[in-house]
């Protein structure tokens, strides 16, 4: 994002005008950037003071609208957010962890931007939160996608590769440093695998969830958070049924209950290490 300074007239100075004389006026513009807006903002209870951080993020915004439902009257990005916000919620209630949102607005942010949230605070985890739309109008449930270099199908390929962006593999410097590099890495993996299988198991029987929930795939978003990461896909707004649960306050809060469990149970099991 950037905006124009100049004058009233709007006009840039040229360089084959050579130096201005005393008193003379010219017309001139700055060009300024100005970084997308993030938050930083950490939510906790008096209690929970030093605990571990955990980044929610709401799917899409601003100009990214993300999905609509099937009958027209919401969007993705309206969602998210508002899952967003009753989980934060929930797990500033229940005391175990504090909370950040990388948005807590219908704000524009980048894969690096969000991700950028979870680097800069140290976060523990980090939870991106989407809603899903298929062809088949069928389709529905769901699901969790945890990081991979290698798909867990062609579908999880081209969700990463099209959808949410796909991630460039990791590079060092050296030998000894792409070694270290691959090990942080693989562990990452191995943690959010960990994390989305607990995801599945607090969801199971709770709402319904796709006959296979949990996937891997190559986003960008969880492999630059450099924390454990998953990418939770709520339901089909693409299916009628799912998009009327979507809609419901108590539907959304049954679903941040069980994030929350799973999230608590996540960053007990790694604080016992």
């Amino acid at each position: 994002m950037s905006f124009v300074l100049g004058s009233s007239r709007g006009g840039a100075a040229s360089a084959e005008e050579g130096p201005a004389a005393i008193g003379e006026a010219r017309e001139a513009s700055l060009t300024v950037a100005v970084p997308n807006v993030v938050n930083d903002k950490i939510y906790g209870a008096e209690t929970a003071a030093g605990r571990p951080i955990v980044v929610i993020d709401a799917g899409h915004g601003g100009r990214d609208p993300g999905a609509r439902s099937v009958s027209g009257e919401v969007v993705e990005k309206d969602l998210t957010l508002a899952l967003a916000k009753e989980l934060r919620d929930q797990l500033v209630e229940r005391g175990r962890v504090r909370v950040a949102l990388t948005r807590g607005d219908d704000s524009y942010l980048t894969l690096e931007d969000r991700a950028e949230v979870a680097r800069r605070l140290g976060a523990a985890m980090f939870v991106s939160l989407h809603m899903d739309s298929a062809p088949n109008p069928l389709a529905r449930g769901a699901s969790v996608y945890s990081l991979s270099d290698v798909a867990s199908d062609a579908e999880a390929a081209r969700f990463a590769a099209m959808d949410k962006g796909s991630a460039d593999s990791v590079e060092g410097g050296g030998t000894v440093q792409s070694m270290l590099a691959d090990l942080v890495m693989r562990s990452q993996m191995s943690a959010s695998a960990d994390l989305a299988t607990r995801l599945v198991k607090r969801s199971a029987g709770r709402f319904e969830l796709r006959p296979e929930p949990h996937k891997f795939a190559a986003f960008h978003v969880l492999r630059s958070a450099h924390t454990p990461a998953v990418l939770f896909e709520a339901g089909y707004l693409s299916n009628a049924d799912d998009e009327v649960l979507l809609r419901t306050p108590q539907h959304r809060s049954d679903i941040a209950l069980a994030l929350a469990q799973a999230i608590e149970a996540d960053v007990a099991s790694r604080g016992r290490r």
